[in-house]
């Protein structure tokens, strides 16, 4: 078959388009013929190295929306020919997955992907749901659903958005209606983040006082101590992004401060993302992938970038 691929750790523009075997599926598994699979940062990190010991060629790629092509003994909750999207993350990262089911693939940016059957993270597409914009759910939804529950913002508190623009924020932004968000991105951004439901924009680094919450999505967790200042005694400061937070970073006792990982589906899993909607900023082929990811590691995107299989 046919797939997006990177044959040793390194950066987008060594990626390529090429031909590896088919993934069979065993015990547990289906095999799915994708129809969409979206692209994310962290798929760059992990082909770089140092996160996982890969085995190349590496298929990149953990989100998807396809059809049912193969089920393996001992799945019941699926059948050939079914409409399914979710999240699988490289089988080389089951060490740092959750403990109860996690989800594992073969990579999505493939003509055909294997992932675990019995896991939350993977559900039926219902028809009201295009591939396109389930595969660009995957983990962006899973993770902008599980900031807000963890979040609990209440009506009228001011949240800051910390890297709004990307898939994560562009999902979160309407979850956060109720409130008053303050999100941050480009200037040429503004229509797009307050139709998405931000109350007002600013530049990167431009935070305003008297926050109740901030939400970062995008930098270091090691490098909030500014963020943390413009937070409300008794506030809180989620982020999704690693090192794992160490309260003296930000300098702040009076301050909860977390990293938002749900690897169990205690959340919710894909079955809850089919009322969430996608912002897609551009449709690839697959044999535009390699270039695809360089496009977002080098250029400024609002959303997803999702391939779509011809």
């Amino acid at each position: 078959m046919k797939a997006v691929v990177a044959s040793d750790y390194g950066p987008p523009e060594s990626f390529t388009f090429a031909d590896v075997e088919t993934p069979i599926p065993g015990p547990g598994q289906i095999q799915v013929k994708v129809r969409a699979a979206a692209l994310n940062p962290v798929d760059l990190k992990i082909a770089a190295g140092g996160i996982a010991e890969l085995t190349f060629p590496h298929v990149l790629g953990n989100d998807f929306a396809g059809t049912v092509t193969a089920i393996a003994p001992g799945v019941t909750a699926f059948k050939n020919g079914d409409e399914v999207f979710g999240h699988a993350v490289p089988r080389a990262l089951r060490a740092i997955t959750g403990r109860g089911k996690p989800s594992l693939g073969t990579g999505t940016l493939a003509e055909f992907v294997v992932v675990e059957a019995d896991t939350p993270f993977i559900s039926h597409r219902p028809p009201s749901l295009p591939a396109v914009e389930a595969a660009a759910l995957g983990t962006a939804g899973l993770t902008a659903r599980a900031l807000a529950i963890t979040a609990a913002v209440t009506p009228g508190e001011r949240v800051l958005v910390i890297g709004a623009t990307g898939g994560v924020g562009t999902a979160l932004l309407p979850l956060l209606s109720h409130a008053h968000v303050i999100a941050t991105g480009h200037p040429a951004d503004e229509t797009l983040l307050r139709k998405l439901g931000a109350t007002e924009t600013m530049g990167y680094a431009e935070y305003p006082p008297n926050v109740d919450v901030a939400l970062n999505l995008a930098l270091p967790s090691d490098q909030l101590a500014d963020v943390a200042r413009v937070i409300r005694p008794g506030g809180r400061l989620f982020t999704i992004t690693f090192p794992f937070p160490r309260q003296e970073w930000i300098g702040r006792d009076d301050v909860e401060f977390r990293l938002v990982l749900d690897s169990e589906g205690a959340l919710g899993g894909a079955a809850e993302l089919t009322g969430l909607r996608a912002t897609i900023a551009r449709t690839y082929a697959l044999d535009e992938g390699p270039q695809a990811y360089r496009d977002l590691a080098h250029r400024h995107t609002v959303g997803k970038l999702v391939i779509e299989m011809g």
